[in-house]
């Protein structure tokens, strides 16, 4: 089936949910929803959340759409987003950041999905993710390759300090990144040190492999 695009003025329509596969652009940023296809061999309620923020990281999509793809075939409705904002708020980090955030937002409003959804992010998508968990309902959080710490943030991309996030890990949390990566977590973030939060070294980043590991975590859950 054919993406169908369609640009949102003063009004959100309603998704039909059964299209298996619809981009719609915002005015700024974009989202695809794929819906389980009848061939799923069961259909998932709570929903999968992929963002990336390809304007400021071009590493943050690159396992988003497969991992989606992949996802909706095993029966889960994904919404696939790529966030964008107006290049004159990112002089300040903070401020670029909620922006981000408040662009998921409206992002997770326009589907109407029923249930609070577990957000997947790759690197400095996950800034975003948990700017959005702090605030947001969410059934769970997954991380890939995140920043190990906001302090330590690249100042070309981020010309002010962002404050670190100071939210509790007391609901489902899935760290995945390589061994060397797991060790500089575990070590300086502060998320990566709690019992709380599942933290998954596999050898490559590659799709396959986060697949697997995401699969099972979801299903670990009940999800």
């Amino acid at each position: 089936m054919h993406s169908m695009f369609r640009r949102y003025f003063h009004y959100f329509p309603r998704i039909n949910p059964k299209v298996a596969r619809t981009g719609v652009r915002l005015a700024s940023s974009s989202f695809v929803l794929r819906v389980p296809p009848q061939s799923a061999p069961r259909e998932s309620p709570t929903p999968l959340v992929f963002l990336s923020v390809s304007e400021l990281d071009n590493t943050s999509n690159r396992l988003s759409t497969v991992l989606a793809s992949m996802l909706a075939e095993k029966g889960f409705t994904c919404i696939e987003t790529d966030l964008k904002i107006p290049q004159s708020t990112t002089t300040n980090s903070q401020t670029m950041v909620d922006n981000y955030e408040s662009e998921l937002k409206s992002v997770v409003r326009l589907t109407a999905i029923p249930f609070p959804p577990v957000i997947v992010a790759q690197g400095l998508g996950c800034l975003v993710a948990q700017t959005y968990i702090s605030s947001n309902p969410a059934t769970g959080m997954v991380l890939i390759s995140p920043p190990v710490s906001n302090e330590e943030l690249d100042p070309k991309r981020f010309p002010s300090p962002l404050q670190e996030f100071n939210y509790e890990p007391e609901f489902p949390i899935a760290v995945i990144a390589t061994p060397e990566e797991v060790s500089e977590l575990r070590e300086r973030n502060r998320i990566c040190q709690s019992e709380n939060v599942d933290v998954i070294p596999i050898k490559e980043l590659k799709t396959q492999q986060v697949f697997t590991e995401l699969e099972l975590w979801l299903d670990k859950l009940g999800i």
